[in-house]
């Protein structure tokens, strides 16, 4: 947007290239003109400059452009012998022209700069529905990244948090079905309830049914949310899944998928889970990310993220992970993403020196099962 704004100081890039073009134009048309002779032949043609600086420039520069313009050709018009009316009414056109043109440029300026605020408010937006993460909650290692599918938005129904809670450490990881501002206030309903029952509950299963009344309240028929609730507590990981592509441990140069007991419906259609349970070793790493970054493709081949997984996660912190992830991912599908993706790595570095974490029962049964 910058390349558009007008501002009251020095030109702007787009102005400068706009203001550039459209000079160049006027002093070829008048090295053609002199060269013809006296006769003025192409004083019309100084029209087409002002026009070429509207599609960059500022109203203002392109008022200056015109009344170079006319400037020129009223020059050509006193050194011709006879002034023609041919040659007047170039000259109004010149001014015409030049008047179109600064309304043009002025409109489209003010265009710009509406989508400069929204595109800014869209961000505040979502930073205040996604608020950064880590670089440690308890005893992992957090970080986030939000991958937006456009260049001029950074908005939509992605969602992730992660929180120390008297329960151990929660995370959630969602994605709303549909995109645009109903996805956001969906996302924003999502996790001001998570925010609140992660606290609450013991039971995962009960912070997945207070979500899915959450959402049950809030959307129509067809809508849902994906989700995966991820707890660890005292070295014991587990995770509930509604319909949200499988969490990837990492482990030893290993990469492997935590499917879930049996499948579970999104958040909407009433979930009943079943929590898989995993005991983590201290360097163990856990992706979570939504469905995004499984769909990426280019010419029809999905992105490998298991075959990958460990060679660009498996260095540096977990934000150098979800870096080196991020660049190869763009990479591959040659910077045109379908849809948004968010991506959370966390790291389990250890249970705290002197800290005793009980492990619900339920958990430990599961475990051993």
């Amino acid at each position: 947007m910058h390349a558009f704004q007008s501002g009251r100081g020095p030109l702007s890039p787009g102005s400068r290239a706009g203001v550039g073009a459209a000079l160049a134009l006027l002093a070829i048309i008048s090295a053609v003109e002199v060269a013809d002779g006296r006769k003025v032949h192409y004083a019309a043609l100084m029209t087409a400059a002002p026009v070429l600086a509207a599609v960059f420039a500022s109203w203002r520069a392109v008022l200056g452009v015109a009344l170079v313009a006319l400037l020129l050709g009223g020059g050509f018009a006193l050194i011709e012998p006879g002034a023609s009316m041919t040659t007047g009414v170039g000259l109004v056109g010149v001014a015409l022209s030049g008047v179109v043109a600064a309304a043009v440029a002025a409109v489209r300026q003010r265009q710009a700069e509406q989508i400069a605020e929204l595109s800014k408010l869209a961000s505040v937006a979502q930073q205040a529905v996604l608020r950064p993460l880590g670089p440690q909650v308890g005893t992992l290692a957090v970080a986030a990244r939000y991958i937006s599918s456009t260049a001029t938005a950074e908005i939509g129904g992605d969602l992730y948090e992660a929180i120390d809670t008297p329960y151990g450490v929660r995370m959630i990881i969602g994605d709303v079905r549909g995109k645009g501002l109903d996805a956001v206030r969906l996302a924003s309903i999502v996790l001001g309830s998570y925010r609140h029952v992660a606290y609450e509950r013991a039971d995962l299963r009960a912070v997945v049914a207070d979500l899915d009344r959450a959402v049950a309240r809030n959307v129509g028929d067809e809508d849902f949310v994906t989700a995966a609730v991820v707890e660890e507590r005292g070295g014991t990981l587990t995770i509930v899944n509604c319909g949200h592509p499988s969490p990837l441990l990492l482990r030893r140069g290993a990469v492997i998928p935590l499917e879930p007991p049996a499948p579970a419906p999104p958040l909407g259609f009433m979930p009943v889970v079943r929590p898989r349970v995993e005991r983590l070793e201290p360097g163990d790493r856990l992706l979570l990310f939504t469905d995004g970054l499984g769909e990426a493709r280019r010419d029809g081949e999905f992105f490998p993220t298991a075959d990958r997984a460990w060679r660009l996660l498996g260095h540096g912190t977990v934000g150098d992970g979800l870096a080196s992830l991020e660049t190869a991912l763009v990479e591959w599908v040659h910077g045109r993403l379908d849809d948004d993706i968010a991506l959370v790595l966390m790291e389990y570095t250890g249970q705290r020196s002197g800290a005793s974490v009980p492990v619900p029962s339920w958990e430990v049964g599961a475990a051993e099962a």
